[in-house]
């Protein structure tokens, strides 16, 4: 069946001058970037060429079932997604000449000429196509009308295709906005409009103010934010917070994109004057460009699309990760992490977090380490943006596997690089992050953080759920064993809070 499309009435047309003159312009860039499609089809066209040569060249002189060389099919209609590569690229060749050539024609008369340069396109592509080709030039005559038509109606209804195209773009523009919005809101936690002047010597306790500076031969435990947001919440005050306290002779480094770079000053909010209270926590911009630089992933970073991407931020992070790791080496964690122990005395390692995978919320290496520059190589090599995990979890599962040429992933030591059981750094399985909501007795939290270095909060899923401050909920305990002073900041806010509702 076909369906035939009429011209809108005029009354649906628009009558201004100068709105024609831009949709005709609109349409001359709809035929370059058909033309523009002449590169890519060529390519795919010459690809095939060289697997049917391929193929022809190993089966030749096979039989068919009458005794005779296999025939190929009778023809048929062909339709517009089975038409052969090579057509289409020999067209698109012959339309690419054409669209160059009418450049210069007055922008008013592309409605006649579009139709007249695709049948001249047709009759090119017939004269492209000779002796053994015959039979795929016959195939050929048949493809152009669905180009054809797909043009005729396009050009006819160009209001409405404009307004369509628009349509499409904005709302696609709506949505990355609005999840911008939404993840960024979601990161900030509770919107306490508080004072962000902190006393360090009401939060933090004065031998940690006064402590001496970290120690050089000692590796820096670095936080990475890949968002603009400098708003944090009070997961990330903790996770900094009990890493800066279990790790007193070593450089807590907090990378943060949002941040100016040269902009010596931080940003006023609680946060940031609670953790410029301790001595070895740092807080610096992150020129993602710098330290990408001198890795396979610099070209990966620079491609102009790459933001436009589903999982940008969260892949960027990963990115982050490895180069950090290979380049300075050292401990990376996830801002959602509470860190109850020293971690320096775990060295080439990583955490499983069950179900057979691996989890880079927290590695820890020493600098240009082989495994690291595998992982950047595998980044590149079999990078896939659009799948949650497969650059993180999945990427370090299947380099560790090929490490150690492992089918199943267990706690183990491999080659020098040591994979945690679970209960290490990941206790809580994100499958029951509810439990870290429920209330536990101090001899349970015991007996559950006993071979535990440090608990992964899983942000991501947790986000949303209320924490009741105080109680005996797991994660409030944690708060108020392990970053105290962020504890008694969200105690304040908490009663603050409480008095203005009132």
């Amino acid at each position: 069946m076909v369906f035939q499309f009429q011209p809108l009435p005029c009354a649906m047309r628009c009558p201004c001058a100068f709105c024609n003159s831009c949709l005709d312009t609109f349409f001359v860039c709809y035929f370059q970037a058909l033309s523009w499609l002449t590169w890519l089809l060529n390519s795919v066209s010459k690809a095939m060429k060289m697997i049917r040569q391929d193929f022809a060249g190993k089966h030749l002189g096979r039989k068919g079932p009458g005794g005779s060389l296999d025939q190929k099919p009778a023809d048929g209609p062909t339709a517009c997604g089975a038409w052969p590569a090579r057509s289409w690229g020999v067209i698109l060749a012959h339309h690419s000449a054409l669209v160059r050539h009418t450049w210069v024609l007055p922008l008013g008369s592309w409605d006649e000429r579009a139709v007249s340069i695709l049948q001249q396109v047709q009759q090119r592509a017939t004269k492209a196509v000779s002796g053994e080709q015959a039979l795929a030039g016959e195939r050929m005559l048949r493809m152009p009308s669905c180009l054809l038509k797909l043009t005729r109606v396009v050009l006819s209804h160009k209001p409405w295709a404009l307004f369509i195209l628009i349509f499409i773009f904005v709302s696609f523009a709506y949505i990355k906005l609005y999840w911008g919005i939404w993840e960024d809101l979601k990161s900030r936690g509770h919107p306490y409009g508080l004072s962000a002047e902190i006393s360090c010597a009401h939060y933090v306790p004065s031998s940690l103010n006064t402590a001496a500076g970290p120690s050089p031969s000692t590796g820096n435990v670095f936080f990475v934010e890949t968002s603009e947001q400098t708003t944090p919440s009070y997961l990330f005050s903790c996770s900094v917070e009990s890493a800066a306290r279990t790790h007193p002779g070593s450089r807590v480094m907090v990378l943060m994109k949002g941040m100016a770079k040269g902009n010596t000053s931080l940003p006023k909010h609680w946060a940031f004057s609670l953790l410029s209270c301790f001595p070895n926590v740092e807080i610096r911009p992150l020129d993602l460009t710098e330290l990408f630089s001198g890795t396979p992933l610099k070209r990966w970073y620079l491609w102009p699309l790459r933001h436009w991407e589903p999982h940008f931020l969260a892949v960027l992070s990963d990115a982050c990760r490895i180069v950090l790791m290979w380049k300075f080496g050292g401990i990376y964690l996830d801002t959602d992490f509470i860190v109850l122990k020293n971690l320096q005395n775990l060295t080439n390692a990583l955490g499983i977090q069950g179900d057979d995978v691996l989890n880079g919320a927290f590695l820890s290496f020493k600098p240009k380490h082989e495994f690291m520059e595998l992982c950047m190589q595998d980044f590149v090599q079999n990078y896939n943006g659009w799948i949650w995990g497969r650059q993180g979890p999945e990427l370090l599962t299947r380099v560790f596997k090929k490490w150690c040429s492992l089918r199943t992933i267990k706690s183990m030591s491999c080659k020098g690089v040591s994979a945690l059981a679970p209960e290490a750094v990941y206790p809580i399985p994100w499958q029951d992050w509810k439990k870290l909501f429920e209330a536990v007795s101090a001899l349970e939290l015991h007996k559950l953080l006993k071979n535990t270095y440090a608990v992964h909060i899983w942000n991501k899923l947790s986000h949303g759920t209320k924490l009741e401050i105080p109680s005996q909920a797991l994660l409030a305990q944690l708060y108020s064993q392990f970053c105290p002073a962020t504890y008694a900041k969200m105690k304040q806010d908490s009663e603050e809070w409480a008095r203005r509702a009132v």
